[in-house]
């Protein structure tokens, strides 16, 4: 009783302190700028007589706010994006089982670790070392122009950024460059860990991130991005702007997809997973809120994903993009939910999740070409077609997915490809890709767009899920990519991390509980 008197009494002198201040200071509200009226002037215009610019000095300061902005809304998606892990770290612990989560989560933070140094190592000088300037940027200091190509064809890859230290690359404007792609790499990096959840080795993920970061995602994504032949496929070959994709549908969500692929054939299926009466056993995630909020968190980080990519906050279609990529989402989600409302009596959580992600997905790449009736039928089909496909991917081909990566990443991401090469209206893009007119697609006019996506597509198949399905059966051979059976049981938590996610929780198995009583009950029957 004491105490709550004595903080009575503070928190009035507080108050009567505070209203004496207010008062002897109120007229002294000028001295500031509370309004901001008169915070800068021409003042603060750096020249050589202070207060005095030329008009070239003005012209510079000018300048050099346009290229700030850019810097600032380039760098603060990135910042945005990078976040994308723990949405993607959320999700997957939350897809899995209990036993493995501190084996999941650590995949998903140890992928950035690893992506990060073979991006800077090699990737991005291979991305991106063929480029000259960063014209996006609007930084023209730095020239990484060395692309190593095919005439007539095309690039193949870039010389120089190697360590971000040949090649001029010491440089603000790559530097931020940098930043933003890193970012989007490490996306790809993150997708395949969820396909091969509950049975893959640490090990094997550290070797595989420094092949997605160094080699695998840079390769494609010079042909994309970094004016590589396929981005080419317009101005050498007249197929619409060439290949095209503005956010990554297929650069990063399709790469990971078909990596995801190859990664869970090589590895099989979880044990148990397929009966010998061929019967599938579910495996439910042992935390769907947690899986929830990382959609959530995804979903967030997607505006600055697909918005950041204008790489210039003064390009006014961000809001196009920004709302097309909620719509989007938002269908897709709802999409899947009403499917498995009405297939299956109930609306699946899980499955509501990977809608809206598949609808993210699916509209990554056209988000800056079509209109907002577009965006509501590309995350519509989107979100029906990840309930078919993850039916179809573990029942029919008999593939184990834990998470549905592959139904989200590479189904949704080719589909995202496609959707593009259909639904572009012509009214963005005018010189994408070094070609005059707005990207425009199949249903506005324009056959030969969807043709250079279809080539995409294919590209994707070949590159995408051959060149990791040969590094997962290499990798296999030299070290093994898979725990022991002993260690998959148990979970993965101990034997591989050392450590158990819920060390104050009993974790329960009823197939294993069921087995160990059947196996004490012999043991007391021989006994006796």
């Amino acid at each position: 009783m004491k105490a709550i008197k004595l903080i009575s009494v503070i928190f009035i002198i507080m108050f009567v302190v505070g209203c004496m201040t207010v008062v002897a200071y109120a007229g002294d509200q000028q001295a500031g700028d509370p309004g901001g009226g008169n915070t800068g002037s021409i003042s603060d215009v750096p020249a050589a007589t202070a207060g005095q610019p030329t008009l070239e000095e003005v012209g510079n300061q000018v300048g050099k706010n346009k290229i700030g902005v850019n810097y600032v809304w380039v760098i603060l998606c990135g910042m945005l994006v990078f976040f994308f892990q723990a949405g993607f770290a959320l999700v997957e612990t939350g897809f899995t089982q209990g036993k493995n989560a501190a084996h999941t989560i650590a995949m998903n933070f140890m992928v950035f670790l690893v992506g990060c140094i073979g991006y800077w190592i090699m990737g991005f000088a291979i991305q991106f070392g063929g480029v000259g300037g960063v014209a996006s940027l609007g930084a023209g200091t730095a020239t990484l122009n060395n692309e190593i190509g095919i005439a007539g064809f095309g690039g193949l890859f870039g010389t120089k950024g190697f360590f971000l230290s040949t090649g001029g690359t010491y440089d603000v404007g790559v530097f931020a460059l940098f930043f933003f792609q890193m970012v989007f790499m490490d996306t790809t990096c993150t997708i395949p860990t969820g396909s091969m959840a509950e049975r893959v080795k640490f090990s094997a993920v550290v070797v595989g991130s420094f092949y997605v970061s160094m080699i695998y995602y840079p390769l494609f994504g010079n042909w994309m991005w970094g004016g590589g032949w396929l981005s080419t496929l317009g101005k050498n070959f007249g197929l619409g702007h060439g290949a095209v994709d503005f956010a990554g549908s297929s650069v990063v969500h399709a790469m990971g997809g078909m990596m995801a692929l190859a990664g869970a054939i090589v590895i099989g299926p979880r044990i148990g997973k397929y009966r010998k009466d061929g019967s599938v056993k579910a495996f439910p995630g042992h935390h769907i809120p947690m899986a929830m909020f990382g959609t959530i968190i995804l979903f967030f980080c997607w505006f600055a994903f697909n918005a950041g990519s204008t790489l210039n906050g003064s390009d006014f279609r961000l809001s196009v993009v920004t709302v097309n990529t909620m719509l989007a989402g938002a269908v897709g989600g709802f999409a899947a939910m009403m499917f498995m409302w009405a297939k299956y009596g109930k609306p699946d959580p899980s499955m509501t999740c990977n809608g809206a992600l598949a609808g993210l997905v699916a509209i990554t790449a056209p988000c800056a070409f079509v209109n907002s009736i577009s965006a509501v039928i590309i995350g519509l089909v989107a979100g029906i077609l990840v309930c078919v496909a993850v039916t179809f991917i573990e029942h029919k081909v008999r593939i184990d997915d834990p998470v549905g990566a592959i139904s989200v990443h590479c189904v949704n991401g080719v589909w995202g490809i496609i959707a593009l090469g259909l639904f572009a209206d012509g009214t963005y893009g005018d010189g994408f890709n070094g070609v005059a007119g707005g990207v425009t697609g199949l249903f506005y006019g324009d056959g030969s767009q969807l043709a250079a996506q279809l080539i995409n597509v294919l590209v994707l198949i070949i590159w995408g899920f051959g060149s990791s399905f040969v590094f997962f059966k290499v990798l296999d051979k030299i070290m093994g990519i898979r725990v022991s059976a002993e260690a998959e049981m148990a979970g993965l938590d101990i034997p591989e991390m050392g450590v158990k996610a819920y060390p104050d929780f009993v974790l329960t198995n009823p197939e294993m509980d069921m087995f160990m009583s059947t196996a004490a009950s012999n043991r007391d029957v021989l006994i006796k």
